[in-house]
């Protein structure tokens, strides 16, 4: 029997040739738009799938210290790169998941982690960073496609928390985050180069394939101004001096008044750069419970430089400011004296000495050495406050020093329109003024330099990989601040507060120690408390220095004058420093004659305040012991003393004072 191709079936053939005429027409609509509008993007995905393109990490440079010792370097290690579309190309979700577990596991991170980076929709994923050689083995190992590891450095500070402040640290990308290893970043993280090539969906190289190799340029080293030497001897003696006295922290800034090199910079506590995010045990529950810009806060707090980075009330040190403008204006001479009676009164305000009792009559020496308050406010008075502000400026106290050194603050000094004579008063003596660490010693340090000033650094040069010197960094002077002879009389007075005044815990004997002590209230919340910031600077020898130094305890407990706290740690530091530069030792006949009878005269401190009276004896290497009744109490006046003074007796005898 026939067929018969009804009116009804020739309905539904056309209907489905018309549909299958719509279908191709779109389908080639759709290739046409895939070929001509996406070609650019399909051909980038095409590109991004055959294409490898591997950064290569160069080497940052080395932070050395001035006598080429490695105070930072880099170490191998290695970085994992993901590709998603290579490593789960025709996988089921169940082998993806098993997959990424095991990744997980080599890695030691949590596998849901891995998962989530391992099926992103993009073309390259950064895994994991600063593996060792033996888990960049143990990936390798598992071969799984779309995991490809490049070689590259972490950075390493081999003494650990040593000149950490300095040094700084460096970000996860190996870019320099605070210290030196930001300011020179620029110079030390070099140039990264590329490794491009065609691969298979596996990672596989194409023998066939393009091939283009860029190589890293490796990064500048910096030679520091540091000593390792000296700034070991400044880190151990801050570190007991924390121990002795209690302190929320100490500083310590040494460096070479003759050239303005930082030779060592040291803060306690400090940090590991190694592990620059850790937290400090005891801050650890605190911590967890800070948001985000609390505990960055935290991390700066802990990173920052105080010694540049922070002001602080200078206290008595300042008064060699004073001293020397007044000398330099002729304002007062060597042989002028002046009055005290424990006070004076300016525009109606009673001003009190640290002391409570009367000095007499000193000449400008002898204050500085008693550390006067009436007198330096006298001598401030005689410069007048236009004057006395010029040589602020000259001195450099009211900018900043332009140390090479990233967050260098600036000093706190009143406007000269707001002074008045108390203001000028107080300013003279130390008070009222807060100034950085560093931009004190710069200033003293011109003292020592003949009157000139220089400005500070952290680092004198760049070198290549090869040690070939590509730019060095001179000594910048400043200005001439005072003249040479002024200078040469601050020496000499600084010298008389080691030999003759408070500043005798300084001494080394067989050198010239010259300096200042200071003690100032701390200023907190706004108003002064009831800490205190104790120091000492100097420098040594005084007939031609060679180095300088600043020391600053922050908050000691019990015992808080300069004097007693402070010249302490610098005559440690000294005693180390001053042998290690192979400066001899000049002793007097005194001295001889002592050494080789390993004796000493005992100094007459009765009718004077304890803390000056401490230094005195410090300074003829005896010791002190102060009576029962005086545990916690500095302010007190010497009425006796056992032995006498003029006894001759061994070195580090106990002489025992007495109160009323």
């Amino acid at each position: 029997m026939k067929a018969t191709v009804t009116v009804k079936h020739k309905r539904r053939i056309a209907i489905g040739f018309f549909l299958m005429a719509i279908l191709l027409t779109l389908l080639v609509f759709r290739v046409a738009w895939i070929q001509i509008v996406d070609a650019e993007e399909y051909t980038r995905k095409a590109i991004d799938q055959q294409t490898s393109d591997n950064p290569i990490e160069p080497d940052r440079g080395i932070i050395y210290d001035r006598n080429g010792k490695e105070l930072a370097t880099s170490t191998t290690c290695y970085t994992l790169y993901v590709r998603p579309a290579q490593f789960t190309y025709d996988k089921s979700e169940e082998e993806i998941s098993g997959m990424a577990a095991k990744l997980a596991e080599v890695l030691g991170k949590e596998s849901e982690t891995v998962y989530k980076n391992v099926t992103k929709e993009t073309a390259l994923v950064t895994m994991a960073q600063y593996m060792d050689k033996a888990t960049a083995d143990a990936v390798r190992a598992l071969k799984y496609s779309g995991l490809e590891i490049t070689e590259g450095t972490k950075r390493f500070y081999p003494l650990g928390n040593f000149a950490s402040q300095v040094l700084g640290s460096v970000t996860i990308e190996n870019s320099g985050r605070t210290g030196l290893e930001l300011e020179y970043d620029q110079y030390l993280s070099g140039v990264e180069g590329r490794w491009v090539k065609n691969t298979d969906i596996s990672g596989n190289e194409l023998v066939e394939g393009t091939e283009e190799y860029h190589a890293a340029q490796e990064g500048l080293n910096i030679v520091s101004t540091l000593d390792e030497t000296i700034q070991y001897y400044a880190e151990k003696a801050i570190a007991e001096g924390m121990e002795k006295t209690g302190a929320k922290r100490i500083m310590c800034l040494i460096m070479d008044p003759e050239t303005g090199d930082v030779l060592a910079s040291a803060v306690t506590p400090g940090f590991d750069p190694n592990n620059a995010t850790a937290v400090d045990e005891e801050d650890k529950e605190a911590y967890s419970k800070m948001n985000n810009d609390e505990r960055l806060a935290y991390l700066y707090k802990k990173w920052r430089n105080p010694i540049v980075s922070d002001t602080y009330e200078p206290g008595s040190t300042f008064k060699l400011i004073t001293a020397s403008s007044a000398l330099e204006e002729k304002a007062i001479t060597l042989t002028d004296t002046f009055s005290c009676n424990s006070r004076i009164t300016v525009a109606g305000i009673t001003l009190h000495c640290w002391s409570y009792r009367n000095h007499g009559t000193q000449t400008i020496q002898e204050a500085v050495g008693n550390s006067c308050n009436p007198v330096l406010a006298k001598v401030a008075a005689k410069l007048g406050k236009n004057t006395f502000y010029k040589y602020l400026d000259m001195y450099g106290i009211t900018s900043k020093t332009g140390i090479d050194y990233p967050g260098e603050a600036g000093s706190i000094v009143q406007s000269l329109s707001n002074v008045g004579p108390v203001e000028l008063a107080t300013i003279g003596y130390g008070q009222g003024i807060s100034v950085t660490p560093i931009q004190l010693l710069t200033a003293v340090n011109a003292m020592g330099n003949d009157g000139v000033l220089l400005e500070p650094r952290y680092v004198k040069a760049l070198t290549d990989s090869d040690g070939n010197v590509v730019e060095e960094f001179d000594p910048v002077i400043v200005r001439q601040v005072i003249s040479e002879k002024t200078a040469d009389e601050m020496c000499k007075i600084m010298e008389y507060v080691v030999s003759e005044g408070g500043g005798g815990n300084a001494k080394v004997t067989g050198y010239r120690i010259g300096g200042k002590t200071g003690t100032a209230n701390k200023v907190e919340n706004g108003a002064y408390g009831d800490n205190y910031y104790s120091s000492f600077i100097g420098m040594a020898p005084m007939d031609d220095p060679k180095v300088s130094m600043l020391v600053i305890v922050d908050s000691p407990q019990g015992s808080y004058y300069g004097s007693v706290v402070a010249a302490p740690i610098a005559k440690s530091i000294f005693t180390d420093v001053l042998r290690y530069m192979n400066i001899t030792p000049e002793y007097t006949e005194a001295e001889k004659k002592a050494i080789e009878g390993n004796y000493t005269v005992v100094p007459d401190v009765v009718g004077k305040e304890f803390s000056e009276a401490a230094g005195i004896i410090g300074g003829k290497d005896l010791k002190y012991s102060r009576p029962k009744s005086a545990k916690d109490d500095d302010n007190f006046i010497i009425v006796d003393q056992y032995p006498k003074a003029g006894t001759k007796v061994k070195k580090n005898s106990v002489v025992y004072i007495y109160k009323e």
